[in-house]
């Protein structure tokens, strides 16, 4: 009984192919881009063990320390206007609940 050329043609196509189908990793899943702390989650953390008055003057020296390191950053990138008061709430990470 003779096999079709094509017929062995495709069987040994699998047999080569299969070995390097299984030898290739699965695609890797999506890493996660860790983000990075704002300043005002760090003052958080740098007050937590404080309580009543000495917590919320750290937290506003904190705050305003946060706010000019991040209007520095403003200007050395040249940001101005409208924009740099936007980055700045943005990098202090400014919600309203920064006068503790």
């Amino acid at each position: 009984m003779k096999l079709p050329s094509a017929a062995v043609a495709a069987s040994l196509a699998c047999l080569i192919i299969a070995p390097v189908f299984a030898q290739t990793t699965p695609p890797a899943a999506p890493a996660t881009v860790p983000v990075p702390a704002t300043k005002r989650v760090t003052c958080l953390a740098t007050t937590q063990n404080l309580k009543g008055q000495d917590k919320r003057d750290q937290m506003q020296l904190c705050m305003a320390q946060a706010r000019v390191d991040c209007l520095k950053q403003a200007i050395d990138q040249k940001i101005a206007g409208e924009p740099r008061k936007n980055f700045i709430k943005t990098c202090v990470g400014a919600n309203g609940a920064e006068q503790q």
